[in-house]
């Protein structure tokens, strides 16, 4: 196989962190990898990361979501969601349960529950409810680690015990992430990329802990996939027939028995290959980009379509004469 170095970019640089919000950067990246990389991360960024979430409600003297509860200023679907922006920080994967009793008149805050020493409250000063007579609020729920969102039917399903008011959970901590590509030069070339990535959370977790988590676990998901098993292609007798290896050494070392039409690209740009003579996939790397050009019929936009076509192969056009 044709081989040529791609360099390898730089490791994230700290652009600016305030409060719960980070920007980074990561420079030198191949021409395309901004997209590639910037993309993957973003995905696992917003799928991806562990954290806590309410899970269950029970609250004395409620039996559904849809009720309200004397002498408290909201129903309990304002309650619920004032619960849901309480940040949770679990030093124990197993669920733990917090419980609340108050007396009004009062505002309650997130800094009345009730946690053990294996929960930590983020926001204390956050707003629950308000307690208008001289009632008792008392409830308890069940708080979870967990990756991603489940739904409430899910939770019904799987978690709460009857009776309980089951809750939609959206574990993630990430608040918000992005990212944006710009070029920038690297030795002789221009069109490398930068990428810089935007990172919010909700305090439980540092948008820099977020990258590095994200990033390694991208690392892991590869690594798992590097190489290939044995024995996947069985024969009827257990084994790969003679002619099945051969013809797998002709497609991988034999470029000039794979034909153009079977490179799978669009038809104008195949036409425009096929008009100018190039009929195989050997005979398409011993042109360069300018010699394509030339051939008439084929812009930038094919060129580049040739060229991410055949990268995506390990395979390259021929080199520039300097």
């Amino acid at each position: 196989m044709h081989s040529q170095n791609i360099n390898l970019p730089s490791k994230p640089k700290i652009i600016k962190e305030e409060d719960n919000k980070g920007i980074y950067e990561i420079d030198g990246l191949y021409p395309g990898y901004g997209y590639t990389l910037g993309n993957s991360i973003r995905r696992i960024i917003i799928s991806s990361i562990p954290g806590a979430a309410i899970t269950s409600l029970s609250i004395e003297g409620v039996k559904h979501e849809f009720s309200t509860i004397e002498g408290i200023k909201e129903d309990v679907i304002s309650l619920i969601l004032n619960l849901k922006e309480i940040n949770f920080t679990l030093h124990s994967d197993e669920p733990q349960k917090i419980s609340l009793k108050v007396k009004g008149p009062k505002v309650v805050t997130a800094a009345d529950l009730d946690v053990n020493s294996e929960v930590e409250v983020l926001n204390k000063d956050a707003y629950l409810c308000e307690i208008t007579g001289k009632v008792t609020l008392e409830f308890e729920m069940t708080v979870e680690k967990g990756i991603g969102y489940i739904s409430k039917e899910q939770v019904e399903k799987e978690r709460t015990a009857i009776g309980d008011i089951a809750l939609d959970a959206a574990f993630t901590p990430v608040k918000r992430a992005s990212y944006e590509v710009e070029n920038m030069r690297v030795g002789d070339r221009t069109d490398h990329n930068r990428l810089r990535l935007f990172i919010e959370t909700d305090g439980t977790i540092s948008p820099k802990e977020v990258l590095e988590y994200s990033i390694s676990l991208m690392i892991k998901q590869l690594q798992a996939v590097v190489g290939f098993k044995e024995n996947v292609i069985e024969a009827e007798d257990g084994m790969m027939s003679d002619n099945m290896v051969e013809g797998a050494q002709d497609t991988a070392e034999s470029p000039s028995k794979i034909k153009i039409e079977e490179l799978q690209f669009s038809t104008r740009t195949e036409n425009a290959l096929l008009a100018g003579g190039v009929k195989t996939l050997s005979g398409l790397l011993k042109k360069s980009e300018s010699d394509l050009k030339a051939l008439g019929g084929l812009g930038d936009k094919a060129v580049e379509e040739i060229r991410e076509l055949l990268e995506g192969k390990g395979l390259y056009l021929k080199q520039e004469k300097k």
